[in-house]
């Protein structure tokens, strides 16, 4: 597991976590986290928020990941157009059932050689092979899925895919905040961060009761404080 140093930082290790929960959390700018903090007497420039996010928000996600149950074992596939620094680009996304982010990666093609690396990563993080794989029409994942002699696990067509094209719109929301993405990389370490992030205080508040609410909000509280814990 990777370990997390504060060390040689100037700011309290309360200011830099809550920084980073911010930033990845809800759809803000770095200048954003930078008044909220100064309302509240804290005076941190934006680059220092874009450091730490930087720095801490991989090993934030990897430690979250790790203490995620394990996902349903039906998984819905979908990619989606994303425009990098004037390159068009692809962001394919697995999720569960339950919204569950399996798995995100930035690619530069929409071919069956794309879907079988998104599946392989997959498969080997998630260590078993689910129940079902549902996609949109795309000749690629069923090619895909044939090489890996799951062919009859595949389930697509209708509205069924509905679960994955609509796990898109928060990324949506993050991208038009950002005014887009600068790279390939910078765009797959910010995904990566926050869909662990996402997944965690992830709620259907309107499948549940207030109190239900609040208690999910506890956990998902106390998980984060553990995990931003310095080793």
């Amino acid at each position: 597991m990777q370990q997390i140093s504060y060390s040689h930082h100037r700011f309290p290790v309360s200011i830099i976590q809550h920084a980073v929960w911010l930033y990845f959390r809800f759809p803000l700018s770095f200048r954003d986290v930078e008044d909220l903090l100064a309302e509240r007497g804290i005076d941190v420039s934006y680059e220092s928020v874009r450091r730490w996010s930087v720095k801490f928000g991989l090993a934030y996600a990897y430690k979250l990941r790790r203490s995620r149950p394990r996902p349903d074992a039906r998984w819905h596939l979908d990619e989606v157009f994303v425009s990098i620094n004037g390159r068009q680009m692809y962001l394919w996304r697995a999720v569960d059932s339950e919204g569950e982010v399996l798995n995100i990666l930035v690619q530069s093609r929409r071919n069956k050689k794309a879907a079988l690396r998104l599946m392989r990563k997959l498969l080997k993080k998630q260590g078993f092979v689910p129940d079902a794989f549902v996609t949109d029409k795309l000749p690629s994942y069923g090619a895909a899925l044939g090489d890996l002699g799951l062919s009859k696990r595949h389930d697509f067509g209708g509205r069924k895919n509905n679960r994955a094209e609509n796990s898109h719109l928060p990324v949506r929301q993050r991208e038009r905040r950002m005014q887009g993405f600068k790279s390939p990389g910078s765009a797959q370490r910010f995904l990566s961060t926050h869909a662990a992030v996402y997944n965690t205080f992830y709620t259907q508040r309107h499948l549940i009761s207030r109190r239900t609410l609040r208690q999910f909000r506890a956990e998902a509280t106390e998980q984060w404080r553990q995990v931003t814990t310095a080793a």
